[in-house]
């Protein structure tokens, strides 16, 4: 990315971003008071709701739902008119940035699939109904009325949500909030209210409990498959306290003779908070083919994989390691042309921007406690509090470097990148440092040393927990 690019991205806010935000911000803070009992500041943020989507297809239903709720009567149906707008109004946010960054870097997208809505799953009617009673009843009490007894009903949803395959991402998605919820009761002694997450998590929430549900097998129709080399350029690590989610980003070579196309793929697994660093990778031993990519960075040639998008889902039986495969070579060379796919309507937020990029020639420097890259004149910041503790990247490596491999994200009103992999030069010779440089285990004999001492606290927690369930 030359500095040209990177000042025409950093330099201007699309058209219409700031005040979509703002409409948005004040249907989050009427869900904060609660839509039983909107204040004067709640209802005019709601009839600017309205008037921002009048001439869209959902201009008729917001405006009935907007009524409803200043009647004091809103029901389901509302409440989903409400959510689709929000997800609208953060869609159209998206696709303006994706596309002032598409600009900037010259990427093709691919068009749209049309996909037919999926069929209702059996036996999905009930948990589907008791889902959009518990969200409503969230929404009415607003978040400062939740207390331990609201937050509580919610786990009838989420045990019915379970027990129907195709509805398992909105259990996990209810279950997430719940708990959220929970550890935050009561919410009215809070100081602040993370409105602007927990409003993202109802919305989501309140769309996939509408009939009908999708979120089916991803091998079922209407999924691509593929097959071709792949060829890594980067590992995003997502952590939470109970799970953890490594995400590599590619470009696939189709074996078909196609175009280059820019791909991900995700691996996952549930955790305990005291599993942390390089312990992570542990989790993830059921995967050896893609760690074994990652941490000896080797391309992978790949069979029959489904492709949603531009997610594919990973099986590690459909895929072997191939030769070595510098990340930065394939940037180089193929990243500029690989073309992008479109991003699926519920997936289009704007933190969920994430677009590989390749950065050369920048002066990295410190400015009022925040590291940026300078590129010809033009400067961006570097969100070094992205890095993950499970590998070797670190904040002095990359303000040492000469090149990066990262991701562009947009959060904050801001541009950012967050960095894959560096290049820098040691005693003359280029050396390079990637997120997953240690998914086979640390490679730094210190970092190692100390794994040793701790002990192996995922083969711990297996073996405690195989011994309870042999009770």
């Amino acid at each position: 990315m030359r500095g040209a690019q990177l000042a025409a991205l950093v330099d201007a806010t699309p058209a219409g971003v700031d005040a979509a935000l703002d409409v948005l911000a004040g249907l989050d803070d009427a869900l904060v008071a609660g839509l039983a009992r909107p204040g004067e500041a709640q209802l005019a943020a709601l009839a600017d709701l309205a008037a921002a989507l009048a001439a869209t297809p959902l201009g008729d239903r917001v405006a009935e739902a907007v009524a409803k709720v200043t009647a004091g009567t809103p029901a389901d149906e509302h409440l989903a008119a409400l959510a689709g707008a929000r997800t609208a109004l953060l869609g159209a946010t998206h696709d303006a940035l994706l596309a002032a960054a598409d600009a900037a870097t010259g990427r093709d997208r691919a068009d749209e699939p049309t996909t037919p809505a999926g069929a209702l799953p059996a036996g999905a009617a009930a948990p589907l109904a008791a889902a959009r009673s518990w969200l409503a009843e969230l929404a009415i009490a607003g978040w400062r009325g939740v207390d331990h007894d609201l937050v509580a009903a919610g786990a009838r949803p989420v045990e019915a949500a379970l027990a129907v395959p195709e509805l398992r991402r909105l259990a996990v998605l209810l279950d997430g909030l719940a708990g959220e919820l929970a550890a935050s009761c009561p919410v009215a002694t809070m100081a602040a209210v993370p409105a602007r997450r927990w409003a993202d998590l109802w919305a989501r929430a309140v769309l996939l409990a509408q009939e009908p549900a999708g979120g089916g097998d991803p091998s079922a129709g209407g999924v691509e498959r593929v097959s071709g080399r792949l060829l890594l350029l980067g590992v995003d690590v997502h952590e939470h306290a109970t799970a953890v989610q490594v995400q590599a980003h590619g470009v696939l070579e189709p074996s078909d003779g196609g175009p280059a196309r820019l791909v991900r793929t995700a691996v996952s697994a549930t955790k305990v908070d005291t599993i942390v660093g390089p312990a992570l990778w542990r989790l993830l031993a059921d995967h050896p083919v893609l760690l074994a990519a990652l941490a000896e960075r080797r391309a992978l040639e790949v069979t029959d994989l489904p492709l949603t998008g531009g997610d594919l889902w990973w099986r590690d039986g459909q895929a072997r390691a191939g030769e070595p495969a510098d990340p930065f070579a394939t940037a180089r060379v193929l990243l500029p042309a690989a073309v992008a796919a479109p991003v699926p309507p519920l997936d289009r937020h704007p933190v969920a921007v994430a677009e590989p990029v390749l950065l050369e020639g920048y002066a990295a420097k410190t400015v009022d406690g925040e590291l940026r890259f300078t590129v010809d004149g033009a400067s961006v910041a570097v969100a070094v509090d992205r890095l993950p503790t499970c590998g070797p990247l670190t904040p002095k490596l990359v303000a040492g470097s000469t090149a990066c491999l990262a991701l562009l994200r947009w959060d904050a009103g801001r541009w950012s990148v967050q960095p894959l992999g560096v290049q820098a030069t040691v005693k003359r010779a280029p050396v390079a440092t990637h997120t997953g440089d240690w998914a086979q285990g640390p490679t730094d004999p210190k970092v190692a040393k100390a794994e040793a001492k701790a002990g192996d606290s995922v083969a711990v927690l297996r073996e405690r927990a195989g011994r309870l369930l042999r009770r």
